[in-house]
């Protein structure tokens, strides 16, 4: 796609497209994960304050292979994010990504996961705080083709508001063309506990560490499948700092 998107393509409705043109055209960087190969990938978007950043991948996973993907997207004014996963016969793909939104910002994750192949299985977690006047927007399509059989697909998304003017969008989308299938998908967006804050609180954990301390254990769900302890604990300690 070289023409400049707008508002009118599903995609691209909760873009600042102001934004995008600044970034735009932009080069899909293809992953390849060869047959009965295990691989994971980090992304960590965190580019300057006002900057505009889009980030797109083609992705392969051949058959039998598994690629477990992870993605913090927190910097610039906006940044996205965008997947377009194909599937083959037994692969598997594992997402799990962050958005830490604050102030102006428009920080998005967009994925299409597609299974071409049968006995394919894909899972994706998606966890979101944001606050000032900050949007953060989760778009995920599962597509099914009919060759796609016994496939078994999962999204879920899952956001907390800081603040009354910020907002998260997110659109689950399934597309299924196999009979075969089993597929979910869910979206909740809420405040902190309050009742959390005030257990922690009466213990005398000061309050602005109380509520890190909630939206860390939060976000914590989307990296749950980094099987690597080091990068786990690094991605860890990086999503703590933003919350500081």
């Amino acid at each position: 796609m070289t023409a400049l998107p707008t508002r009118k393509l599903e995609e691209w409705r909760y873009s600042d497209i102001a934004a995008v043109e600044r970034a735009w055209p932009v080069a899909p960087e293809a992953i390849t994960i060869a047959a009965g190969e295990t691989a994971g990938r980090m992304i960590v978007q965190d580019a300057a304050p006002g900057s505009a950043v889009i980030r797109q991948f083609a992705i392969t996973v051949e058959a039998g292979a598994a690629l477990a993907f992870h993605i913090i997207n927190s910097g610039g004014a906006y940044g996205r994010v965008a997947l377009d996963v194909a599937l083959h016969d037994g692969a598997t793909f594992d997402l799990g990504g962050i958005i830490i939104a604050h102030g102006e910002q428009v920080l998005e994750i967009v994925t299409t996961v597609r299974h071409l192949g049968p006995n394919a299985t894909s899972r994706q977690v998606i966890r979101c705080v944001a606050g000032g006047t900050a949007t953060a927007t989760y778009l995920g399509k599962v597509a099914v083709a009919r060759a796609g059989q016994k496939t078994d697909a999962a999204q879920s998304f899952k956001a907390l508001l800081t603040d009354r003017g910020a907002t998260a969008n997110a659109k689950p989308e399934l597309e299924i063309f196999a009979d075969d299938v089993k597929c979910a998908h869910g979206a909740t967006v809420g405040e902190l506990d309050k009742v959390a804050l005030f257990y922690l609180e009466s213990r005398g954990v000061p309050p602005a560490q109380a509520k890190a301390l909630l939206m860390r254990a939060f976000l914590s769900d989307a990296l749950e499948s980094l099987a690597d302890d080091g990068a786990r604990a690094a991605a860890e300690a990086h999503v703590t700092a933003l919350l500081a």
